[in-house]
């Protein structure tokens, strides 16, 4: 065989590859829609979007100079949006609805703005949307729930409105589901049964934490419902959640807290600090074996130190108005951090970091205490 004949089946192998290869012109035309929806000037030349030239094909390699990046392709398709966070400024194109193919969109760390269009919610492969840190305003509408192979949602750092939908629970793939820092009000509905993860912080969530909100949820590690409007006594069934490790419901409006006895608890970290907690610290919180570390701080607390709480690694119950100090809190545990400072102490060590803080005054905690003051003669 010749190397001319030789060349010619590699051009035509080559040709073959590219035909085979050559993106379908719906998602060129989405592609192209969703670049023109972005304000031109908020593309800088070493951005993805700049490299997309639609002179060559977006789905055929090699990529050395158009398309380089913001994509990725299966064959003739396009299944992945993935751009960089260089601060563009625009609008996402409904037109995107045409990439059907689409796992995974990732626009975070932008600045795209206006509602998300409703057509996102009719992509039936997509698994991961990501838009955080945007300016996304609107709500999270109920059609959400159509995203049937939905894995991850992450629209934190938006500008959202409204309560979150009560469809949620037909995301049955739903393992990482996080509205952190929008502007949402309302209850937390029944939630997808297989979360992994939940963050809700930095919203204005109100009511209670019912129990058929949580029901099922056997899988979730963590849960982050911290800055919100809850309000009540946090039930004892909550911190028994199967699997639960790390819980932060610091900043809401929370007056009491409930503790039942674990049974195979992995609870390793809690945080209940900023709100409204009256009585006695939880003693009982001691019981959870794995627990290490414990923040109480800035409620209405009041009574002793637990000497329970010498196991700890990390334990933070200063703002409150604690009394005395059992001397065998400190016996044998010098590696435990935190703080018991702008408390009601008499005795707190000067030598540990945990007194670092000051105490308050002595009038103050007598009258939290309504303990009598007698008037000087």
């Amino acid at each position: 065989m010749t190397s001319t004949v030789v060349y010619l089946l590699l051009l035509l192998c080559i040709t073959a590859v590219a035909a085979g290869t050559t993106t379908v012109s719906s998602d060129i035309a989405a592609l192209k829609a969703i670049k023109s929806a972005i304000n031109a000037a908020s593309i800088p030349s070493y951005t993805c979007l700049h490299s997309w030239d639609f002179t060559s094909d977006p789905c055929s390699p090699p990529h050395v100079t158009h398309f380089i990046c913001g994509l990725s392709c299966s064959g003739n398709r396009v299944t992945q949006l993935t751009l960089d966070p260089a601060g563009y400024v625009g609008t996402l194109s409904p037109l995107v609805s045409q990439l059907t193919q689409l796992i995974t969109i990732d626009l975070s760390d932008n600045k795209f703005s206006g509602e998300i269009p409703s057509s996102v919610f009719t992509l039936p492969n997509l698994q991961t949307l990501i838009i955080g840190s945007n300016y996304f305003s609107g709500v999270i509408p109920p059609a959400i729930s159509n995203l049937k192979n939905l894995q991850t949602l992450d629209v934190s750092h938006n500008y959202l409105t409204g309560s979150m939908p009560n469809t949620l629970t037909s995301l049955t793939e739903l393992t990482r589901l996080d509205l952190s820092f929008n502007k949402l009000t309302g209850p937390i509905p029944e939630l997808p049964k297989n979360l992994i993860q939940l963050a809700l912080k930095g919203n204005s969530l109100s009511g209670y934490l019912h129990k058929q909100s949580f029901n099922g949820l056997t899988q979730v590690e963590v849960l982050e419902l911290s800055e919100n409007s809850l309000t009540g006594t946090i039930p004892g069934w909550f911190f028994l959640i199967p699997s639960l490790q790390q819980v932060n419901l610091a900043n809401n409006n929370f007056t009491g807290v409930e503790i039942l006895k674990p049974i195979n608890s992995n609870l390793i970290a809690v945080d209940l600090g900023f709100n409204q907690i009256a009585g006695y610290p939880p003693a009982n919180f001691s019981a959870y074996p794995m627990l290490a570390s414990l923040t109480l701080s800035y409620n209405k607390l009041r009574g002793r130190v637990p000497g329970e709480y010498s196991r700890l690694n990390r334990l933070f119950l200063d703002g409150n108005y604690l009394i005395g100090l059992s001397p065998e809190f400190f016996t044998g545990k010098t590696t435990i951090s935190g703080s018991l400072g702008d408390n009601c102490l008499k005795s707190c060590p000067a030598s540990s970091e945990l007194c670092l803080k000051k105490q308050k005054p002595w009038s103050i905690c007598r009258q939290a205490y309504h303990w009598i003051i007698k008037p000087k003669s």
